[in-house]
């Protein structure tokens, strides 16, 4: 059986043309139902009152006839386009791609086989990833800059307290399609700022039958995924779970996590409808960042890079979701498409942590003669629930030669969110013991909501034979208002308006059969979250993920992109060009404002993201087998691109413009192999490679601030580059059945994803002695050693 390709977008073959005849024809085909792979037949088949095939001459000289590939341009699926007439590069893979990849879940996934895309294991859960795609984030750590807008089925599930995103609450098991849109579509909504991600879960008639998966690793790892689809005359069904538990490869970091999602729609004449539900809770361990010292003076990382540095460090998530889609075909190739949700979601977390005022009282002897009964551990919870609801419309249709989309979006959410203190002890392990003498006292608490309104349209014009233009265009209107509650009490309402019109403009325009060339110009916003603009006074800071103190006028984040590349296919080969740069005006940033974990949110007047990102791939067929063949190289300048202050916590550090942000490789390289030698094998490799990156608080090169009439004190304190190897092998027993076998980093290598700089209370694993200082350190994300799992899966 020939390999799959890892990346490929939604295809649909043109029909044959009789022997004798010697014309090329482009077609245009009906709108698919999903963003699930379409081949002719299945289309024609599947598709009720689909709209009759097109067909005009095309120019192209004689050979095989084009591929023609058919891909989403917004959220919504009705909104379809051949991928060819897009003046934008986008990525797309299928749940057969994801499964042969054998990745560990859906971020890691994305992070070894898409370009663009990288990891920061910030945390070290494996839900609970740092993904970036071209510097820009779609993460659940608070306080990390999101740029990312990510949608299932048309949902936007960034949630509202931060715009973070939970992995955890993904429904892997019924995820159909993966889309990734470069760029700042305006199209997408709030918060693409540097490209959106679009989820589409499986259907009953798409994936009818049983699949089962059960998989065992390293960590004591296991996981189930199961899902079963049946249709019948006009309905369908689809039931989908995942269940996993691990012990971790880290002391304290065991976690677990389970999902159900149910799917029921109908189809008859010309209507498509269907209801889903999503439920899910998780309870997961993020050990976060340990302090690296040097060959003289090792820190805890060196010591035992499966420690943590304080404990517990605990989130419990639960998500219920419930989504309409409509689809309608109007007839004369017009089509109507709504959405409508309502989405509840909890988070508790509970974080052990150095107690700042312990802290600051060692730094005053005078201080702690008078108060000597300071604790110098705390135990910091928060309580956050979230309600959203919201519905969108969307009119498509063909014109002669306009492809045109309208819509309209409305969305409401609600947030409460507390946070409590209770102050305690360190065991011999810094795990955090809370004083049964003191209470569990509130600090801070916010109930805040935000209404969204949003018009947008969007015309692509075949100007020419091979020639499109599209234009698109989205008028937004936001409303976030909420109330804080501090040491001082309740404070006044607060509300804010923003409102944004973000055009695009692209072009595409087709050399030959094969090869495209595009360009594009795009914009989009971000507002400002409850918690953004709850904690945004220097004067009174607040702790992450928690605490909110006061709320001063923060500026909407405007997104500008430009970007150009060609796209070229050859039979089997392909490849995808694209060099973009976009910058951010009046960014949000989180900035410390002390030797703690304190800080605020503040505008930052530009930064700036270029590059270039390169992807190819082809299958042939040999005499030892079919073999298929990957490879993705990006290139990634992001920077600052204003003078400004950063306040990391142990240090102020002053950045000019062209200095590079923290946590992002400049060099990324991916490539990937598989290998059938025969009949139900199949063997593959993946290697992963990255340049070095700064270390948060060391942009400058510093180790501590300058001082007046002393010498700057240097330190290289990047966190050096690395290449990963993953191997991976299956076998086919019976034709319902599949063995398969992972191992990660395959060579143990020793690595870390992420650094950032701070004050070390625990040198070399042990509390400071008595008038000791805490003295700057480079704190590291340590990568996972070897690490192996195995599964069966069986599909009927």
């Amino acid at each position: 059986m020939q390999p799959r390709p890892a990346i490929s977008a939604g295809t649909a073959i043109a029909p044959s043309l009789p022997p004798a005849t010697t014309t090329r024809v482009r077609c245009s085909l009906p709108r698919p139902t999903s963003l699930t792979t379409l081949r002719w037949p299945a289309a024609l088949l599947l598709a009720p009152a689909a709209p009759a095939v097109h067909c005009a001459p095309m120019d192209f000289p004689l050979g095989p006839l084009p591929i023609v590939e058919i891909v989403g341009i917004a959220p919504q699926s009705a909104a379809a386009i051949e991928r060819d007439r897009l003046p934008y590069a986008v990525q797309r893979a299928t749940d057969k791609d994801i499964t042969q990849a054998r990745a560990d879940n859906l971020a890691d996934y994305l992070s070894r086989h898409v370009a663009g895309i990288n990891v920061n294991d910030i945390s070290g859960s494996p839900f609970q990833t740092d993904l970036t795609y071209r510097g820009y984030r779609a993460s659940p750590v608070l306080g990390s800059g999101q740029g990312l807008s990510v949608y299932l089925d048309g949902v936007r599930v960034n949630e509202p307290f931060g715009d973070v995103i939970n992995w955890d609450m993904v429904p892997e098991a019924a995820i159909g399609a993966v889309l990734l849109v470069p760029g700042s579509n305006p199209l997408y909504g709030l918060n693409t700022l540097g490209g959106a991600l679009a989820l589409t879960t499986k259907s009953g008639r798409s994936h009818p039958g049983l699949m089962a998966e059960v998989t065992v690793g390293s960590g004591a790892r296991k996981r189930v995924d199961i899902s079963y689809g049946v249709a019948a005359q006009e309905w369908h069904t689809l039931v989908a779970a995942t269940a996993f538990d691990e012990d971790g490869w880290r002391d304290h970091s065991d976690g677990h996590l389970g999902n159900v999602f149910v799917k029921v729609g109908r189809v008859s004449g010309g209507t498509d409808w269907n209801v889903s539900l999503l439920g899910g809770r998780s309870r997961l361990l993020g050990n976060g960042l340990l302090p690296s010292g040097s060959a003289d003076a090792p820190g805890l990382y060196e010591l035992d890079r499966r420690a943590v540095y304080t404990y517990p460090d605990r989130t419990r998530n639960q998500l219920g979701q419930v989504t309409f889609n409509l689809r309608q075909q109007l007839g004369e190739g017009a089509e109507l498409t709504a959405t409508a949700y309502v989405r509840h979601s909890r988070r508790d977390t509970v974080n052990g942590d150095v107690n700042d005022d312990a802290f600051e009282a060692e730094e005053d002897e005078e201080e702690q003669e008078e108060e000597k009964a300071v604790h110098p551990a705390i135990l910091n919870t928060t309580s956050a629930r979230q309600h959203a609801e919201g519905a969108s419309v969307q009119l498509s249709a063909t014109r002669g030669p306009h492809q045109l989309s309208a819509g309209v979006s409305l969305d409401r959410n609600r947030v409460r969110y507390a946070q409590f203190e209770q102050e305690g002890f360190f065991s011999d392990e810094r795990g955090v013991l809370p004083d049964p003498d003191e209470e569990r006292e509130p600090s801070s608490s916010v109930t805040g909501s935000a209404r969204t309104a949003g018009v947008y349209v969007s015309d692509t014009w075949t100007a020419a034979p091979g020639t499109f233009v599209t234009l698109s265009a989205r008028y937004t209107h936001a409303r976030v208002a909420n109330t804080l509650t501090n040491d001082a009490g309740e404070q006044p309402r607060e509300t804010f308006t923003y409102r944004k019109l973000n055009p695009s403009l692209g072009i595409a325009h087709q050399v030959d059969a094969g090869l495209t060339l595009f360009a594009n110009l795009a914009q989009s916003n971000r507002v400002p979250t409850v918690i953004e603009l709850g904690c945004a006074d220097p004067a009174q800071p607040c702790r992450l993920p928690v605490g909110l103190q006061a709320d001063p006028y923060l500026a909407q984040v405007v997104s500008r992109t430009v970007e150009a590349g060609a796209r070229w296919q050859a039979g089997m080969a392909a490849l995808t060009l694209s060099l973009y740069r976009t910058r951010n005006r009046d960014d949000i940033l989180f900035l410390s404002a002390s030797a703690s974990q304190q800080g605020y949110f503040a505008n930052f007047e530009r930064t700036l993201h270029q590059g270039l990102d390169v992807a190819a791939r082809t299958d042939w067929a040999g005499p030892w087998g079919n073999v298929g063949a990957r490879a993705s190289y990006s290139w990634l300048q992001a920077e600052y691109d204003a003078d400004g202050e950063l306040f990391t916590g142990a240090r102020n550090v002053h950045v000019t413009r062209g200095t590079r942000l923290a946590g992002l490789p400049r060099h990324t390289f991916k490539l990937g192999v598989d290998w059938a030698p025969a009949a139900g094998w199949s063997v593959g490799a993946d290697m992963v490679a990255v340049s070095n990156l700064l270390t948060q608080g060391n942009e400058d090169g510093l180790a501590a601030d300058p001082e007046e009439g002393v010498a700057p004190r240097p330190a290289d304190w990047r966190i050096g580059g690395h290449a990963l190897l993953h191997l991976r092998a299956s076998w086919q027993p019976a034709p319902r059945w599949e063995l398969f076998v992972r191992v990660n980093n395959a060579l143990d290598r020793r690595h870390e994803s992420y650094g950032t700089v701070a004050r070390d209370v625990f040198p070399g694993g042990q509390p400071l002695a008595a008038g000791e200082e805490a003295q700057p350190a480079r704190f590291v994300a340590p990568g996972a050693p070897r690490t192996w799992l195995a599964g069966l899966r069986y599909r009927f």
